[in-house]
């Protein structure tokens, strides 16, 4: 068809660690709506080792409940005829572990950092940063790279015109160890150097007979400056001509789309930064799933991205369990369960990733371990969050040497929108609950907006808007973004049964909600209604306004409500078992979090 005309359909796949997603949308009336969505096992491992396979399970469900043909002889059909295949096919992946990349730096908290950056905002997992002064010997760094077996390896070090001989040690290294790739076993490791530029035709020398070595711009050309989007730009290229093409399937599979496969954090991560430029706000998102968390942030313009590589909900559950400790994933559980069951509960999952939870005791399990993996994965993000414009920016050489590097950009009195996404999160039986598990791991200040991802399709919009950007700007408003109301929390100690805060919404109510501390509260308003409130916080609390001032201001509905959380930040649960157990029934029972007397369900399961 001719670049003129609309595209009529598209549809678009996300190959999860654990799940292969596929979503079919079409121009209706104009506007362009989803239409269903199917999933299926990904089938990147044995016994299949094809990505392919889950990829047409998944269209298949879709041609099912659309009663459009979509597939024909293994391939997919497009273009679009009459009612049988589709316009554009699109796909982003994480499946196989992700984009998985060592680097290698001469100062950690200087050109190593920036290289870090790079590869984060690329959509990679940062499986280690080796530097002069990290304190291993080169023997250490030499099987630390023979052991990970990454998909790839950035060097950077040096600015222009700075050090040479430390860098192309650092390179000799790289050569000493010849790391084998992760996927292809005769396939040579890709190797980026994006550092001094006196220092290229030594390090070539060095690295020419192992490894494919692609030289682009420097990342750190002067102290004061970071120059990302080389290697950003390179790492993606890397990844998709030889990377991904020794993937079990996915040299097929990059035949059928009609643009790059992205990685799924860069997709996620290419909506978070539009949602915050269209309309002008801070944005907190978070992408949970089977083997990584991803964390996304806009403050003042600035994104970040950073990725847990060990913290999901499948493959890494168990290490959820390790980082965090039994206490704190128990301490969510509005029981008394046995820790040597929950222990086994959560190992269980690991072993069977496609597994969902049966039993409301399960569910209430699966969401405290979520709520650990959010929390842990956000303190990391709130680490390396700082000063970033776009894929370049200016620091301050303070920054540098870490004089003001331990500020982070992260404020969560200034965050306006939380959006979650996942399939913990996107799946919930009950929107409540997504709510409550982010405000618990996130705890925000102030006045928050929340949303949930309806079906986690961030990915494929992400991808699908680098081909049509009014397509995924329409879907993403109509289908994908669930408001589910706004949180009012103000910031302070909380002691229970004190005063806290008190809430007046004018319409519909007009009379004054008073919520003491340790405590939570629901007050209606729906999806689309708009509210104003006053916000009296009491001497000591803050909601945006300063200690003990009141404000006034308009808050936005959901499906959930307006969410009044006088628990006080940093929150902290009782110390008392008995009386954990009762603060976490009443607060669940204010959001109607789960069924009544579920809790009591769960404590007589957890036995």
């Amino acid at each position: 068809m001719s670049e003129q005309e609309p595209l009529r359909s598209v549809l678009a796949t996300d190959c999860g660690s654990t799940t292969t997603k596929a979503i079919l949308i079409e121009l209706v009336d104009g506007e362009y709506r989803l239409r269903v969505r199917g999933e299926a096992p990904t089938t990147v491992e044995a016994p299949y080792e094809d990505v392919t396979r889950g990829v047409l399970n998944a269209v298949r469900e879709v041609e099912e409940l659309s009663g459009r043909r979509l597939v024909r002889e293994g391939r997919i059909l497009r273009p679009q005829r009459g009612e049988e295949g589709v316009d554009a096919y699109v796909s982003t992946s994480s499946a196989g572990g992700g984009l998985q990349v060592m680097v290698v730096g001469l100062v950690r908290s200087m050109t190593a950092e920036s290289a870090e950056r790079a590869a984060l905002g690329a959509g990679a997992i940062v499986m280690d940063v080796l530097a002069l002064d990290d304190g291993r010997r080169d023997f250490d760094r030499i099987e630390r790279m023979r052991e990970l077996r990454p998909d790839m390896i950035l060097i950077s070090g040096g600015v222009d015109g700075g050090e040479v001989r430390k860098v192309v040690e650092m390179a000799e290294l790289v050569a000493a160890a010849n790391p084998r790739a992760r996927l292809g076993a005769e396939y040579e490791l890709p190797v980026i150097f994006a550092g001094n530029e006196d220092a290229r035709d030594p390090v070539r020398q060095a690295l020419e007979r192992s490894a494919q070595l692609t030289v682009v711009e420097n990342l750190r050309p002067t102290m004061e400056r970071e120059n990302l989007a080389p290697a950003r730009g390179e790492i993606q290229e890397l990844f998709l001509q030889h990377v991904m093409a020794q993937a079990p399937g996915y040299p097929m599979l990059m035949g059928w789309t009609d643009a790059e496969i992205m990685p799924t954090p860069a997709a996620v991560g290419s909506l978070i930064e539009a949602i915050a430029a269209r309309e002008g706000i801070n944005v907190l998102g978070v992408d949970i799933g089977g083997a990584t968390t991803d964390v996304f942030s806009v403050f003042q313009g600035t994104f970040n991205r950073t990725v847990s590589a060990n913290l999901g909900m499948s493959y890494s559950i168990s290490n959820v369990l390790a980082e965090a400790g039994l206490d704190n994933v128990l301490r969510w559980v509005a029981a008394h369960p046995d820790p040597r069951r929950l222990g086994n509960d959560i190992r269980n999952k690991m072993i069977r990733p496609t597994t969902i939870p049966q039993t409301l005791y399960d569910l209430t399990i699966e969401h405290a371990a979520a709520r650990e993996a959010l929390r842990l994965a956000f303190e990391q993000h709130k680490m390396l969050a700082t000063e970033l414009k776009g894929v370049q920016r200016q620091r301050d050489i303070a920054d540098a040497f870490g004089a003001a590097g331990a500020e982070t950009l992260v404020d969560m009195m200034a965050l306006d929108l939380i959006v979650g996404s996942g399939g913990v999160l996107s799946h919930a039986p009950r929107r409540s609950q997504a709510a409550l598990m982010m405000i618990d791991a996130f705890e925000p200040e102030g006045i928050t907006r929340l949303a949930v991802d309806s079906i986690f399709m961030m990915p494929q919009l992400g991808v699908l808007s680098t081909i049509n950007e009014q397509a995924a700007t329409e879907v993403f408003y109509r289908d994908c973004l669930i408001p589910l109301g706004t949180c009012i929390a103000p910031a302070g100690r909380a002691r229970a049964g004190r005063p806290c805060v008190r809430v007046t919404m004018h319409p519909p109510g007009g009379e004054p909600v008073e919520v003491v501390g340790g405590e939570m509260a629901l007050l209606p308003l729906g999806e689309g209604g708009t509210a104003r409130v006053r916000v009296e916080p009491a001497r000591g609390f803050d909601a945006g306004a300063g200690r003990g001032r009141a404000l006034e201001t308009e808050v936005s509905g959901g499906v959930v409500g307006l969410i009044v959380d006088a628990r006080g930040r940093p929150l902290q649960l009782p110390g008392d078992d008995d009386e954990r157990v009762d603060a976490i029934r009443r607060w669940h029972g204010a959001l109607a979090v789960y069924p009544q007397a579920a809790d009591r369900e769960a404590e007589v399961a957890a036995q």
